[in-house]
């Protein structure tokens, strides 16, 4: 006689353990510890700076933010390579040859695409950028370009006339330990750096009246500044806003709450019924008698059957199984299957996070047709007309931006005595299917360029 009352029949496979989870969140809008007095830092006797932040750790608590959010990430690189344009470009037509050979030149030797997108990266999220001039030995001529990122940069306190006289340039993710850790560049004035440019590389007077003591500096930084309504060393960037408000919380909650009910449920797919009289059939058409490999014997049958439920190259499958009626009428089946409901979990918030989205996409002023970022299949989807007419505003709402950072370019072609060259940043067209082709540049008239020209780009 076969004793399975000791044998496991009943068993749940893959059952995950039950995890409860407590979701630590840190208030995102205590990033902005401007409220309250800065007082500059000390490095030693004689160089201190304005920490930016409470702890000098802003620009990388708000870089933490931005990373941390898909939508709010994809949106700043929209905005950056916006305002990129076509690419900024130094316009030559109306210049002479010797003139384009030195434009060329310079251009060689300084990677403006790398540089240029730099600096729309730093405006965007910061609401500045700091590029460097270097010159030659003899200061006659400006020779290299750079950019500084902006996170990496600090102010020196103003004196009494709210001059800022340097840049330092330095890791302020770590300590700083001592002076020579930090690189200091000589900031020209804000409000206007061509003139301070002039003065800083004056020479002696004729009377005999020593050089200024910047004279034989090399080495300028001009800053390229958003006004804000609010002055202050590090200008608050616009989309502080999302982090004061509660917008961005509400996301990263709805986050944690449906990867918590993902990984907490323990969804079972197939609820399987065995009778005791099949596993007795088994042994005895076995011949198993033993307890242990009786006990083998069921854990290989149940894998048999999973086996044959799951995979792609089941399907189409048929399990037969016996089953027999009792005197009362009832029919009993030695295997029953029955497959639970295996619905989508987790799709509580579906429109409240379309509604988190849609405010951080308001928020950055980027359509969320432009990028992509509402899920779910039931979402208007605009018109080629209208997504062309949202990507023109987009670009057309960049001048601003591109009037400040002209103001570096000027001070270079006017230094080098480049006559007949401009700066320009031709933004892109998207065109219709009667153009024949997929968009174009468009080149906004200025001063320097009286035409409004286009140039088909296929």
């Amino acid at each position: 006689m076969i004793d399975i009352d000791s044998l496991n029949f009943n068993s749940v496979e893959t059952l995950p353990g039950f995890e409860a989870r407590a979701a630590f969140t840190v208030n995102s809008s205590s990033v902005f510890k401007e409220d309250v007095d800065i007082v500059p830092t000390i490095v030693d006797d004689t160089l201190s700076y304005i920490p930016w932040g409470g702890d000098n750790q802003m620009p990388f608590d708000l870089l933490a933010l931005v990373e941390k959010d898909e939508t709010l990430a994809t949106c700043q690189c929209f905005n950056a390579e916006v305002c990129y344009g076509s690419g900024l470009q130094y316009c030559v037509k109306d210049s002479s040859a010797a003139t384009r050979r030195a434009v060329d030149d310079f251009l060689l030797d300084n990677d403006l695409a790398a540089y240029f997108l730099g600096i729309c990266q730093d405006f965007k999220h910061f609401g500045f950028a700091v590029s460097v001039l270097i010159l030659n030995e003899d200061g006659t001529r400006i020779v290299r370009l750079l950019r500084k990122e902006a996170c990496y940069c600090r102010f020196t306190p103003a004196d009494k006339h709210g001059r800022i006289s340097k840049i330092l340039y330095a890791n302020w993710r770590k300590p700083i330990s001592s002076r020579s850790d930090i690189e200091e560049i000589d900031l020209l004035d804000q409000t206007s750096p061509w003139r301070d440019l002039q003065d800083k590389l004056a020479k002696s007077s004729p009377l005999g009246a020593s050089s200024t003591k910047n004279s034989k500096c090399r080495k300028f930084a001009i800053v390229s500044r958003i006004p804000t309504v609010d002055s202050t060393y590090y200008p608050i960037p616009y989309y502080g806003a999302l982090f004061r408000g509660k917008w961005y919380n509400i996301k990263q909650l709805i986050g944690i709450a449906k990867e918590a009910k993902l990984k907490n449920s323990a969804p079972i797919k197939y609820h399987i019924e065995v009778g005791a009289k099949y596993w007795e059939s088994i042994f005895r058409a076995e011949g198993i008698t033993d307890r242990r490999k009786q006990q083998a014997r069921i854990v290989a049958e149940k894998q048999q059957i999973l086996d044959f439920l799951t995979g792609a190259e089941n399907s189409g499958k048929a399990w037969f199984s016996t089953f027999y009626v009792t005197p009362d009428g009832k029919e009993q089946h030695d295997v029953v299957i029955n497959k639970i409901d295996d619905s989508k979990e987790g799709g509580d918030w579906e429109t409240d996070i379309q509604e988190a989205i849609n405010m951080i996409c308001f928020t950055m002023r980027v359509h969320s047709n432009l990028v992509g970022s509402v899920p779910g299949k039931a979402q208007t989807n605009n018109s080629g007309s209208d997504k062309r007419e949202l990507y023109t505003i987009a670009q057309a709402l960049q001048k601003p931006y591109h009037d400040l950072l002209f103001t570096v370019h000027r001070i270079i072609i006017r230094f080098n005595g480049w006559q007949g060259v401009h700066p320009e940043i031709p933004f892109i067209q998207l065109t219709t299917l009667d153009e024949h082709t997929d968009a174009k540049q468009v080149k906004l008239s200025n001063a320097n360029d009286k035409s409004n020209e286009t140039d088909n780009k296929q």
